[in-house]
């Protein structure tokens, strides 16, 4: 079978990684969907072990953690009979933990939005951390005991509980309005200059901009499970080590990963793509 060129295949990647769908890929790359679909696993299995390999040990102090919906093969309403209950088939959650001053994302964990899975995500973040932090999520109710698992009490922790107003305030396709928060210290001792999500929650825009897959109202959306969690993992990849973030270009552009101490340059598509050699 050929194989294509290194630079082909970057080039593929990147525009993958800057929101285009698989087939919209394939047409402007000028290769089979069956091309795109490889290289999109292959790159993303080696991306995932790369980042689990490398993300540790790492001296984050402050942690924003949260978790963003999407869909794979339809929407919950839709899954056949036949499939009902049957993990990647219809909702599925990608729980993802932020530092707040490098802006890397520690770890990720997709799966659905109950104590189980929090769990296994607290358990994964807590493997990665050298010092104690301060953690700060939202107000949903399986994250204490979760954070109680794997931290005990060897952190600082609070939960943002936002206040809605009635359903009937939200647009067709909008949330109900935000009309306040209230802050619920947990355990610990966290800064109260320090609680907040508002990185995490930006980082979940940079999702559903970079992916096609987490875009709403689409006809793009993931039909298989492996390709979602590849998908993931090669923004993830993208956004950690190849894209300098704005807000860490002094002295010098930064990625999240050089502000982190685990890369000492801007990695290039090429880079990624040759993970999977």
């Amino acid at each position: 079978m050929n194989r294509l060129s290194t630079e082909k295949r970057a080039a593929i990647l990147s525009m993958l990684v800057e929101g285009n769908s698989l087939r919209a890929t394939t047409r402007m790359a000028g290769c089979s969907i069956n091309t795109t679909v490889k290289l999109l696993l292959d790159v993303g299995e080696a991306c995932a072990a790369y980042q689990d390999e490398h993300l540790r040990d790492l001296s984050c102090k402050t942690i924003e953690a949260d978790e963003i919906w999407s869909f794979v093969y339809s929407k919950q309403r839709n899954v056949p009979e036949e499939m009902k209950g049957q993990f990647g088939v219809g909702d599925v959650w990608t729980w993802t933990a932020l530092d707040a001053d490098s802006k890397l994302i520690v770890c990720w964990y997709v799966g659905e939005r109950k104590y189980e899975d929090a769990a296994e995500f607290m358990l994964d973040l807590k493997g990665r951390l050298r010092d104690r932090i301060q953690l700060t999520t939202d107000g949903h109710s399986a994250y204490p005991n979760a954070v109680g698992l794997a931290f005990r009490h060897n952190i600082d922790f609070a939960q943002i509980i936002k206040q809605y107003a009635t359903a009937a305030s939200a647009g067709r396709y909008s949330p109900p309005v935000c009309i306040g928060a209230r802050v619920r210290v947990d355990r610990g001792e966290p800064d109260p200059a320090k609680i907040s999500t508002s990185y995490v929650e930006r980082q979940n825009l940079t999702m559903r901009m970079g992916m096609r897959r987490f875009t709403r109202l689409t006809n793009g959306f993931s039909k298989k499970l492996d390709n979602h969690m590849a998908a993931i993992a090669i923004h993830f990849m993208h956004y950690n080590f190849a894209r300098p973030h704005t807000t860490l270009k002094n002295p010098y552009p930064r990625t999240p990963a050089m502000a982190a101490g685990v890369a000492d340059h801007i990695w290039t598509p090429a880079e990624i793509v040759e993970l999977s050699n």
